[in-house]
């Protein structure tokens, strides 16, 4: 079992962000394992949050990226319009409240300006390069993403090329894509 205070290995997932021009998106493949059978492949793990004005895609046990979802919505009604606060207080409460500790989930959360990495180790990471990924998959998904920003492609056309790049490579990720855009 993975301890929510070590950095996890998700096997079952990838949620990829892209943010560019006037353009972000996230975007998660559908396919739910347990081990080595697939149970689902049409599962949406990337959802909108505050009236559309923000999107967040989980990695990790669903109950648990559930609760962090209804918490983070809880922090973007409190600090409205401040995504970095929002994403900063859910970490401090991950980190130290003894039920959110046990949570083994990531998100990746978005609004039209920033990106996104939120841990239960505390992390909040905002990505060099407008691209972030979690997930089995995610080295895939966001080495596929980082190499096509300087094309012509649009956020979403990277995003979706990106995700059928670590579909070919990763057995957890399969093309049933949600793709979320603000």
């Amino acid at each position: 079992m993975t301890s929510a205070t070590t950095f996890p290995d998700w096997h079952g997932t990838t949620i990829l962000a892209v943010r560019k021009g006037a353009q972000t998106v996230i975007a998660g493949d559908g396919q739910v394992s347990m081990g080595q059978t697939i149970v689902k492949g049409n599962a949406r793990k990337v959802r909108k949050l505050a009236e559309g004005r923000v999107l967040a895609g989980f990695a990790g046990a669903t109950a648990d990226a559930f609760t962090l979802i209804e918490r983070l919505e809880t922090k973007l009604e409190q600090y409205p319009e401040q995504l970095a606060r929002a994403c900063v207080d859910l970490a401090k409460d991950w980190r130290t409240d003894r039920y959110l500790r046990r949570l083994e989930a990531m998100l990746i959360v978005a609004d039209k300006s920033a990106i996104f990495t939120v841990t239960g180790v505390g992390d909040v990471l905002e990505p060099e390069f407008g691209v972030a990924a979690i997930g089995s998959g995610g080295n895939y998904a966001l080495a596929a993403a980082r190499a096509l920003m300087e094309s012509d492609l649009s956020a979403e056309d990277v995003a979706r090329k990106a995700m059928s790049i670590a579909a070919d490579i990763c057995v957890y990720t399969n093309r049933e894509l949600t793709v979320e855009r603000l």
